[in-house]
């Protein structure tokens, strides 16, 4: 067991959690393959990948529920794991909200929430006052003496919420807290857990595989695939500048189109050709002359009146859908891809030709690895 010592003030620059080159393999699979990540403090961080990238057992290491193989996991500098010793979980200052609320079911929601204060060793009388406020702030005040069963999913969760951060702690991980909820109350708790956690001035650490919810949650993402660690970046970094494939898909496309590069060429823009139409678009790296693959965003693509324009594709609506934002179409282009999501304040109908125009910024180049 790894020995606790006094906590230091941490200083500006300093990692409040470190993933040093750590492994965790599940029999023959590699569940995590030398990840190295450093979360700062106050920063939140999300995990982004989809389910068997790794994102969970990575939350669970740092959670101490799980034992690392190799490598090392500091907090505050600290050494919490390293593989062969292993601080327990109650002793990591840190508050977790599950996917499950994981609410004690003989205890009331202030049961509950004050139950995490116990290792704080308060007053009854403080332990109950900051037990209530929390509640109140995650608008249960008036439900404090309900038992999980006689509260919704929503509430289950903001009492999940309070119970994590009513002993301020210095690290907050949070396992997919909303995939159990609708989508009406997804968005209303995603807002809560950012305010919440902001206001406490901790770092967190959250998994999910949705790259909309990734975006608006995080200070920084961390993609995962297979285990390991593909990309770290801003949102705005991930979108723009995918490092792979992979981190293009997973973060949001219309569709894929393969494409002809007649030059070498570096990173920025440049001239492909697709169906025999001269387009521009955007190389992420150094990519050979070639058949290339064109990863189209859909905020890149707009609908005209078909004619001859420049950087613009001649296509088929083939399906259109009315949503809130507006008419989301899919469209078969000349060359036969179809590509989807394409949002237009006007309607197309199906079966009418349309042009869709081309913004270089969203059509991200790549090598077409599967003619290698």
């Amino acid at each position: 067991m790894i020995a606790t010592r006094e906590r230091t003030p941490v200083r500006v620059g300093e990692a409040v959690l470190e993933f040093d080159r750590v492994s965790k393999a599940y029999g023959p699979v590699m569940a995590l393959n030398d990840v190295s990540m450093r979360l700062e403090p106050r920063e939140f961080v999300v995990l982004l990948g989809p389910s068997g990238s790794g994102k969970s057992t990575l939350l669970r290491c740092a959670a101490g529920i799980e034992r690392i193989a190799s490598g090392a996991i500091r907090l505050d500098g600290e050494l919490i794991d390293n593989g062969s010793r292993q601080l327990p979980p109650e002793r990591r200052d840190l508050g977790m909200v599950f996917q499950d609320y994981a609410l004690w079911p003989h205890m009331t929601a202030h049961q509950n929430v004050a139950f995490a204060l116990r290792r704080r060793r308060l007053a009854s009388s403080e332990a109950d006052r900051r037990s209530r406020e929390m509640l109140e702030r995650v608008g249960l005040g008036r439900l404090g003496e309900r038992y999980p069963s006689e509260l919704s999913g929503g509430e289950q969760q903001r009492v999940s919420l309070a119970r994590a951060m009513v002993a301020t702690p210095r690290l907050l991980l949070f396992d997919e807290p909303l995939s159990n909820l609708d989508a009406n109350l997804r968005d209303r708790m995603r807002v809560e857990i950012a305010v919440l956690a902001r206001e406490a001035e901790s770092t967190a650490l959250y998994i999910t595989h949705d790259q909309g919810e990734a975006f608006a949650l995080a200070d920084r993402i961390g993609v995962l695939e297979r285990g390991r660690l593909v990309q770290v970046g801003t949102p705005e970094d991930i979108y723009s500048a995918p490092a792979t494939p992979f981190v293009a898909r997973l973060t949001g496309l219309a569709g894929e189109v393969t494409a002809h590069l007649r030059t070498p060429t570096s990173p920025g823009l440049t001239t492909i050709w697709i169906g025999g139409k001269e387009i521009m678009a955007r190389a992420i790296d150094l990519v050979d002359a070639g058949s290339v693959v064109v990863h189209l965003r859909p905020t890149a693509l707009r609908l005209s009146a078909p004619a001859d324009q420049a950087n613009a594709l001649a296509a088929e609506v083939r399906d259109v859908a009315f949503s809130a934002r507006g008419y989301e179409h899919v469209v078969r282009l000349g060359t036969g891809e179809l590509l989807t999501g394409i949002l237009a304040d006007e309607r197309w109908e199906r079966g009418e030709t349309v042009a869709v125009r081309l913004d270089p910024r969203g059509c991200l180049v790549f090598a077409n690895r599967e003619l290698r």
